[in-house]
């Protein structure tokens, strides 16, 4: 019995040793695997920066050059100096069409959520059902009667064609943007709103000093995604014939010679705005995603 009892404590710390040495052996392949696929996701952003400071030949050198080189101001100067790319007036509607799309956007959408979350109304299950729906058509659909619209087909008779807000004006009551904001602000506490009518705030003011300051990380997941939508935009704006930076990326594409380090520098540049505000807002934006997608 004595021995058997010695048996069974000898085993036991050798069994414990296997499993620490298994341990030790999943979390090395594990960390092994994320890093190489990290290096294989950031490999194209680091090829992209890092030909941004080549010379047109140097891109197309073989073997091909992996360390960056010194060329990326000479290429910013050559293509902001270049008046048949009007790369700067790209840049300026690009900021101006994502900043006022974002804002005008996260407030219609809202608004939106905040009536079809804490409103009974007739026809609300059916107009929001009717909003998904929506989702479903693809917006390829919808370009040939917008291009009439703007194109002077509209009441008014207004040719928007090369405006801004050709760009900014159809997309502005985004479906995915109001339900994003109706399953978040459906989690608001009724009691507070009610708390808010007795002190004598009226329903905006309910809205605007009550709701929207607790619904600051749904705003900000919102903010990020219209900003990168319209940003990224490059079909409806080469349509309405305005300039953004997309549509600059796409002119440097010519029929017989393609300037890749002008459309490296140029996307290099493009990137930068969407990576600071990403920053700025990642906190509030992952856990505005994350709340959208689990609240019901």
């Amino acid at each position: 019995m004595e021995a058997e009892v010695n048996m069974r404590s000898n085993a036991m710390p050798r069994e414990v040793g296997q499993r620490g040495t298994l341990w030790v052996v999943r979390k090395v392949l594990m960390y092994a695997v994320l890093i190489i696929g990290a290096i294989i996701s950031l490999f194209p952003f680091y090829y992209m920066f890092m030909a941004s400071t080549l010379t047109k030949s140097d891109v197309l050198a073989q073997p091909p050059k992996l360390l960056p080189q010194d060329k990326l101001f000479e290429n910013i100067d050559r293509l902001m100096s270049d008046s048949s790319l009007k790369l700067a007036e790209g840049i300026w509607n690009s900021v101006i069409i994502a900043v006022l799309y974002m804002v005008l956007s996260v407030f219609i959408a809202s608004l939106s959520g905040y009536a079809f979350a804490k409103y009974k109304w007739r026809g609300r299950d059916l107009i929001f059902g009717l909003f998904l729906a929506t989702l479903m058509i693809p917006s390829q659909v919808t370009y040939v009667p917008l291009f009439k619209i703007i194109a002077g087909g509209n009441p008014f008779d207004l040719v928007w064609l090369g405006t801004i807000q050709a760009v900014i004006l159809p997309g502005l009551a985004s479906p995915f943007g109001i339900f994003l904001m109706r399953q978040s602000m459906g989690q608001f506490p009724d009691e507070l709103m009610d708390a808010g009518r007795i002190d004598g705030a009226g329903e905006f003011g309910i809205f605007w000093r009550l709701v929207l300051p607790v619904m600051r990380p749904s705003l900000a997941a919102l903010a990020v995604f219209m900003f990168m939508s319209q940003w990224n935009n490059f079909f409806w704006p080469l349509v309405a014939q305005v300039d953004t930076i997309p549509t600059r990326i796409g002119a440097l594409s010519g029929a017989s010679l393609i300037d890749y380090s002008g459309i490296m520098t140029v996307t290099s540049l493009s990137v930068l705005p969407i990576m600071v505000v990403f920053l700025l807002m990642q906190r509030e934006f992952i856990s505005g995603a994350l709340a959208g997608s689990v609240k019901g």
